[in-house]
């Protein structure tokens, strides 16, 4: 009895106050989370039970914060298909979503600069295919024979405060190739790569790896830029000798000494 009315003790969440249903609870290292608070963690934070009580209470902070800045976002670029890469190129930021109503979504915002590399894994899983021998057994073909399924992942490495990874699927379902029997690796992987489905799909990988590569190296040469120490030039407006400041103008005289 006693375990047995442990397990069904009625149980409140320490973020919202209230009472936890069978089931419902999401522990944490210090105490127990409802599923409705859970949810509006970012979906890229996988750290929840070793989170405490504190923590989780500064990241729905800042989740709430964030509402303010999807508000405000521009999406000038959008790539990918199911799961999309929205870009806002005039302010600098990104976010990953399948959400259409972004709003409600809440998609974490993110800084260019907050991305620290990029890359596509595509996934193969092979199965071998039988056949029914004249007892109805299922048998291996001579020689055996296999279908592969091919699944593509976009994983963005990112300096953020709740998550270090966001990983997400590009195709909608798995890629199937069922190649000719007695196929070889190369065979195999000259037959995928051949397949329209195989080739959208990396493509838009690609698309998401170069874009994101780019922002990342132009946001470095702007720190860097912003970085090195100005240099003494003479102002041709009022001849003075100058340290142009951050809009590339005289000190003295205000006149443009860029170009």
């Amino acid at each position: 009895m006693g375990l047995f009315g442990k397990f069904f003790d009625k149980k409140s969440c320490d973020i919202c106050g209230g009472e936890i249903g069978i089931l419902g609870n999401r522990k944490l290292e210090d105490g127990n989370l409802c599923k409705n608070c859970a949810a509006k963690l970012s979906p890229w934070f996988s750290e929840r039970r070793r989170s405490t009580v504190e923590q989780i209470r500064e990241q729905l902070d800042y989740r709430e914060a964030n509402r303010e800045e999807v508000a405000h976002f521009n999406t000038t670029r959008t790539l990918g298909g199911h799961t999309r890469v929205l870009l806002d190129e005039d302010n600098g930021k990104f976010m990953v979503t399948s959400a259409r109503n972004l709003q409600e979504a809440n998609p974490d915002v993110m800084d260019y600069s907050q991305v620290t590399g990029c890359k596509l894994d595509i996934n193969e899983r092979r199965t071998e295919l039988k056949r029914k021998d004249k007892d109805g057994k299922s048998v291996s073909f001579v020689p055996p024979r296999y279908e592969y399924e091919y699944d593509f992942y976009v994983v963005i490495n990112v300096n953020h405060p709740y998550f270090d990874e966001i990983r997400f699927q590009l195709n909608d379902s798995s890629i199937t190739i069922t190649p000719p029997s007695g196929s070889t690796g190369n065979t195999v992987g000259a037959i995928a790569r051949s397949n329209l489905e195989y080739q959208e799909a990396q493509r838009n990988g690609n698309e998401i790896i170069r874009a994101l590569t780019q922002v990342r190296q132009q946001v470095r040469r702007e720190a860097a830029a912003a970085a090195a120490p100005k240099k003494a030039v003479t102002c041709p407006w009022c001849g003075a000798t100058t340290t142009p400041d951050a809009s590339g103008c005289c000190e003295y005289c205000g006149g443009s000494v860029n170009g």
